[in-house]
């Protein structure tokens, strides 16, 4: 049954609903494979860039400044077409989403290995996340639509972010390697990876599944991606600007497109979003999380990432095996998720996965900033804390902002929860980049301002989840 803004939360049970499990055979594995690798791909994307980011702006001469629209024009294209691209899912068919963004995605990082100008590398990280804001909602959907609600979609999606966190630490492992080499390679290494996988989802991913009929909105896709647009490029120029004519103008804008949107939204036949999905209390606190989570690691490690190479002047494979241990946490913690999520539910598990990112950025600001650092006692305690955020909170609120949606809107969930998790990175890097630009500090006093913002994130996240959880248990009384 599909929840609606008339349904109210039920809250004496804290836990996701579960039923007997069944038995996976070959096809059901070879689909989550699929998917999973469209996941890896992802991360490893990600993880690749943030290593090679000093070597980039290096050879192209670009500022701190500018390398962020490196990582942001990915989150832009991707965090603002998600919605569309899990509609679209819905509508057109997630085998054929599947495979035609793949091939976008190819292309364009092919393009962003050939390119010698700053401005042509973004417009092709752009065009890469747009792709991806595909590949991403189509494959969520297809575990969620292909794996019962409860524990066989809690194990799926377990397994699901195993592949991510796999990505992850490979990507920096291979990213220090092939940075030391030539930046280049890294935007090349990810064509082979979306050959192979094209390959493997055409055969695998079944064709023909029954879509909801309708239209894509199109406006909507528009007018969310030019508010953001206009939003984070407000947001990178204030600091540096101020409010002038161009940044008034943009700061406008901004308003005026979301605002736009948001009306649209509750006018249009076929909406990008149903807003009254998000009267749903579980799915609002499920975005929140994402936004959190998101939102305060992109900009960790950026700043780690310009930390470690620019100031402490560490090789990128130096860099890369330091944050790894992050990764290898999530690999090995994310397949008992499921279990965990069947045993404390979702919001326990949100809960504590905060906990675990504020710990972590906490020690890293008490500790990182040390004259002559110690890796395993002032910095790997940090990354330890940061994978283990990311395995208990990633399948968490991936589960809980799907859970009670029907199949002919497990796109749009989908794509909901992951825009939430990619605007979240794109306003708080936006706003850190202002913070850590042109200042006066050097060291790691320059960086300290970004640190502060990332673990307020973290904590207001934290809050949140805990005073859910707070109010449904004291909801429980009166509940029975």
């Amino acid at each position: 049954m599909t929840l609606t803004e008339t349904e109210p939360a039920q809250l004496p049970d804290l836990r996701t609903p579960a039923h007997a499990p069944s038995r996976w055979g070959p096809k059901l594995w070879a689909i989550l494979f699929v998917a999973g690798v469209a996941m890896f791909l992802d991360a490893l994307d990600v993880s690749m860039v943030g290593v090679a980011l000093p070597s980039i702006g290096a050879e192209l001469g670009l500022d701190t400044a500018s390398l962020q629209w490196i990582v942001n024009g990915y989150i832009l294209g991707y965090g603002g077409l998600l919605l569309l691209g899990g509609r679209a899912a819905d509508l057109l068919g997630r085998r054929r989403v599947f495979l035609t963004a793949l091939v976008v995605f190819g292309l364009a990082s092919l393009a962003g290995g050939l390119v010698d100008d700053g401005a042509l590398l973004i417009a092709s990280r752009i065009v890469k996340g747009v792709a991806a804001a595909f590949t991403a909602p189509a494959a969520l959907s297809i575990i969620t639509t292909t794996f019962k609600e409860g524990h066989d979609r809690n194990k799926a999606l377990s397994l699901f972010s195993v592949f991510g966190a796999t990505g992850y630490a490979s990507g920096l492992i291979v990213s220090g390697f092939l940075t030391g080499i030539d930046w280049r390679l890294t935007f090349y290494a990810p064509v082979v990876v979306v050959a192979a996988l094209i390959a493997a989802a055409f055969f695998v991913v079944p064709r023909g599944e029954d879509n909801e009929r309708g239209s894509v909105d199109l406006l909507g896709a528009a007018l969310l991606t030019g508010g953001m647009l206009t939003a984070v490029y407000t947001i990178v120029t204030v600091p540096e600007n101020g409010f002038g004519p161009l940044t008034t103008a943009t700061a406008v804008a901004a308003v005026v497109l979301l605002g736009a949107f948001l009306i649209a939204e509750n006018r249009v036949r076929h909406p990008l979003v149903r807003l009254g999905i998000l009267k749903v209390s579980s799915i609002v606190r499920a975005n929140l999380a994402a936004l959190a989570i998101f939102g305060s690691y992109v900009s960790f490690q950026t700043i780690v990432s310009l930390y470690l190479q620019n100031t402490l002047e560490w090789g990128p494979m130096r860099m890369a095996l330091a944050l790894a241990p992050a990764g290898v946490i999530v690999a090995f913690l994310s397949p008992i998720a499921g279990k965990l999520i069947d045993r404390f539910g979702t919001t326990p598990m949100i809960i504590a996965s905060m906990a675990s990112f504020v710990l972590g950025y906490l020690w890293f600001i008490l500790r990182g900033g040390s004259p002559d650092p110690a890796y395993f006692t002032d910095y790997l305690p940090s990354f330890l804390l940061l994978g283990l955020g990311f395995a208990l909170g990633f399948s968490s609120t991936m589960v809980q902002a799907t859970e009670g949606i029907h199949d002919d809107e497990q796109g749009l969930a989908s794509g909901l929860v992951q825009t939430s998790g990619q605007i979240g990175g794109a306003i708080v890097l936006a706003i850190v980049t202002g913070l850590i630009s042109g200042g006066a500090a050097t060291g790691i006093g320059q960086y300290q301002p970004g640190l502060y913002l990332v673990i307020t994130v973290a904590a207001i996240g934290l809050l949140a989840s805990a005073t859910a959880l707070l109010a449904r248990r004291q909801a429980l009384p009166e509940a029975a």
